[in-house]
């Protein structure tokens, strides 16, 4: 049987009273000999952090790149995604929480090195590998490993996140990945803390210094939630900060919440209430708002922002390039922002 070494994990410091301060994300877990941290995967063993999730996958799937949802990235191609157990967020809503509520000996982990995830993208022709299901900030120096072997091979990396990362650990986590989809789950503190176990703040800084510090792609979901995170103050809040922050080209997707995990009580979504918020995005200036979640091929296609030509068609996660050749608008040469060659 194969084996993949214990690793000694970054961003890390001991403390005065003996325990392991972990600096990977702004939750700063103190981790007594022995223990584990939030995300399950990060564990003091003999007053050394170790990553446990390093080279274990729960598992890979090939899949379009608009699932990630990413829609102005390689559109049409394949993506080979995976994820660890655990996570650095306590959802209640969590769509994943099979994987991201589990512990390592609750998962049938596989084996598997950097090189062997590589391998593994070369063998199905996938062009990008996402690292997605749970959240990657938890498998930092996994994704480290693996985003600069791919990048050697001219393969792409993605990161598929909350956003909920340490300022000075995103700088190493980051530095061989291509493009982002962030999960901007509300537009409230008391949201972030009372139904994610985090905080709001932080994500933001995360979404500025992805935008505005380097040159990864950068696109951003909000899961819609009935009377959660769904009124049309906080949308309008939400979008005036991304138009103020980040521009008005960043890629926002609202997707649809179905009853999951701690919110079984709540109603799915209707698309009444995703169709609202993408009108109040677009009428505050932003030029890329898709729906997700939901069948609605006209909420999900690609138009030129000056001509309004169908640039890229979706029918789901099937796509047809109609008006776009590389980067452009053939009708009215208008350059479409995002990485398509």
């Amino acid at each position: 049987m194969k084996v993949i070494d214990l690793k000694e994990a970054r961003w890390w410091h001991p403390t005065e009273r003996n325990k392991i301060l972990c600096t990977l994300c702004p939750r700063y877990c103190e981790i007594g000999d022995g223990q584990i941290g939030f995300c399950f995967i990060r564990q003091n063993i003999s007053g050394k952090l170790y990553t446990t999730g390093y080279g274990r996958p729960t598992g890979f799937a090939i899949d379009p790149v608009e699932k990630k949802p990413l829609n102005h990235f390689l559109p049409g191609t394949d993506i080979l995604s995976f994820g660890t157990a655990g996570c650095n967020l306590g959802c209640k809503f969590c769509q994943n929480w099979s994987i991201s509520k589990a512990k390592l000996d609750e998962t049938n982990a596989l084996i598997a090195s950097p090189e062997d995830v590589v391998r593994l993208a070369k063998k199905y022709a996938a062009p990008s590998i996402a690292f997605t299901y749970n959240d990657p900030t938890i498998f930092g120096e996994y994704v480290i490993d693996i985003s600069k072997l791919a990048r050697e091979e001219k393969i792409h990396s993605v990161m598929v996140t909350a956003g909920y990362i340490d300022k000075n650990a995103r700088k190493d986590v980051y530095k061989y990945i291509d493009a982002a989809n962030v999960d901007l789950k509300a537009f409230t503190e008391s949201f972030y803390f009372q139904n994610t176990l985090s905080h709001l703040e932080p994500v933001l800084d995360t979404l500025k210094w992805i935008k505005n510090e380097t040159d990864v792609w950068l696109e951003i979901t909000t899961l819609l939630i009935p009377d959660e995170n769904d009124s049309a103050e906080e949308i309008k809040l939400e979008c005036s900060w991304i138009l103020d922050n980040l521009g008005d080209s960043v890629p926002l997707h609202f997707t649809a919440f179905h009853p999951d995990f701690k919110m079984k009580n709540k109603n799915a979504t209707p698309p009444s209430t995703l169709i609202r918020a993408k009108g109040i995005a677009e009428s505050l200036g932003l030029k890329y708002v898709y729906l997700g979640n939901i069948y609605s091929p006209e909420n999900q296609s690609t138009y030129c922002h000056h001509c309004k030509s169908i640039l890229i068609e979706r029918n789901w996660h099937s796509i047809k390039i109609k008006d776009l050749l590389n980067n452009k608008c053939q009708v009215c040469r208008t350059v479409l922002p995002g990485v398509f060659n």
